[in-house]
């Protein structure tokens, strides 16, 4: 009965601009362009485009293959698949109840940008201070990131198809077309040759084991995977989808995506900072150094206005997914309604949100690791829990259950998987000795036992 009335998304469109909504978020926009440019540009980009290819492709196969087949959320859906492997589920569900909180943080920061922006205020966020004192204040961010929460729950309380599939189907087209406005704008400044050079052409100099891990780093967190969400949207599409053939369209969002924000941030940010301008990264690139270039713009209120509507997009696709992930393991786990389900994740987020808000301001002395509670919980749930969950679950497929598992579900329409010796050598070799490499690395940067 229970897989009788689970939900589903309509068709194979339907879940390819859901799970890339759910890729496509602040990782593409604020992370991507600062990596390429300290990165040597088009070599970190085709680095990039190759992970993408190879170990980004076999891990999302994987986890929507689970959905499907298992027609479960990651909780029970690990055990389904493994009974030894049970444990990966309880870790699963872990990291979006940690991340959902304070990514509506910094999504209510976003949503305070886009009213800075249409009220005019462009000048006065372009200011040192603006963005410091708007995060220090009590009770200012914590009204966006209780809207920002809000926006997000509505969707996902509107069920797959009428909330997060219609939502998607209108934000994704126009954050696409959001995109290539603003890139195209930046192309025709004055200047901005020098600016896409710097950020495309390959410098050579810059390639070091260093570029591999963060163009790894980036990619893992980029494409929405380990979070629970994939085999979540994969237990909602129907079997007459191919996997194969919507696994490939949303590589091709989320990498586009993300190489276009480079497009828009990095030749702008160079034209009128500088290259110094493009060593800034996360919240400094997106809050601080952007309004100052968009103050020096002709229209510059109006793409800057642009910009952080695209944004706002890109961050409200990828929180509901999050918040979906949740509520659909709460559903599967204690057989209650959405709206239940939505109201328990809605005080949780709240409750956690609150410190991740303030431990900006009032409560920023009070610090966990030498981490304010935002950035301890990032750590928590990107940098150890997230590559955990896929080093087991490429255990379990590579070593236990067996590829032919997935790739026996990927083709079971009749389906070419043109990939398949590539997977089959990731997931069983490949894939987790990049894992343990991502997990040594970002938490030895964290500590700054190494620089990154």
């Amino acid at each position: 009965m229970e897989k009788k009335k689970r939900g589903s998304f309509t068709g194979e469109i339907g879940f390819v601009l859901a799970a890339a909504g759910s890729a496509v978020g602040l990782g593409n926009l604020w992370r991507f362009p600062y990596l390429a440019a300290q990165y040597g540009g088009g070599i970190f980009i085709l680095v990039y485009i190759i992970l993408a290819l190879t170990f980004g492709f076999t891990l999302m196969t994987t986890e929507i293959a689970i959905g499907r087949k298992t027609k479960l959320s990651p909780t029970r859906a690990y055990k389904e698949v493994d009974s030894k492997f049970g444990f990966i589920g309880p870790i699963a569900f872990i990291i979006p109840v940690i991340i959902l909180p304070y990514y509506c943080v910094i999504g209510g920061w976003v949503t305070k940008y886009v009213t800075v922006f249409a009220a005019g205020q462009n000048i006065a966020a372009a200011e040192d201070s603006f963005f410091g004192n708007f995060i220090g204040r009590e009770y200012a961010p914590l009204i966006f990131f209780i809207i920002f929460l809000g926006l997000t729950s509505l969707i996902v309380i509107s069920g797959v198809e009428k909330g997060i599939e219609k939502v998607s189907s209108y934000l994704m087209p126009a954050l696409i077309v959001l995109a290539v406005i603003i890139c195209i704008y930046v192309i025709t400044i004055p200047g901005s040759s020098a600016g896409i050079k710097y950020y495309l052409l390959p410098d050579f100099s810059k390639f070091s084991f260093k570029t591999v891990c963060a163009a790894m780093g980036q990619m893992f967190y980029s494409m929405s995977l380990a979070m629970g969400i994939m085999i979540t949207y994969g237990s909602y599409t129907k079997d007459e989808v191919s996997i194969v053939k919507s696994v490939n369209q949303i590589e091709i969002f989320d990498t586009g995506i993300a190489i276009l924000a480079g497009m828009m941030v990095v030749p702008a940010v160079y034209i009128f900072s500088g290259e110094a301008g493009t060593s800034q990264s996360g919240a400094g690139l997106m809050f601080v150094t952007l309004p100052k270039v968009f103050t020096q713009m002709t229209a510059g209120r109006f793409i800057g206005g642009l910009f952080f509507v695209l944004v706002f997009f890109a961050a409200l696709t990828s929180s509901v997914s999050v918040m979906e992930a949740i509520v659909s393991m709460l559903i599967d786990r204690f057989h209650i309604s959405r709206i239940k389900a939505c109201l328990g994740v809605i005080i949780f987020s709240v409750a956690l949100g609150i410190p991740c808000s303030l431990g900006n301001g009032v409560w920023s002395h009070i610090t966990i690791l030498g981490m304010d509670f935002l950035t301890f919980f990032d750590f928590i749930s990107n940098s150890l829990l997230l590559p955990i969950v896929a080093f087991f679950t490429c255990l379990m497929i590579g070593w236990s259950t067996g590829a032919d598992y997935i790739i026996g579900e990927a083709t079971k329409n009749g389906e070419t998987f043109k990939r398949e010796k590539i997977y089959r050598v990731m997931i069983k070799y490949i894939a987790p000795v990049l894992l343990l490499i991502i997990l040594v690395f970002y938490t030895l940067a964290q500590f700054n036992i190494i620089k990154f």
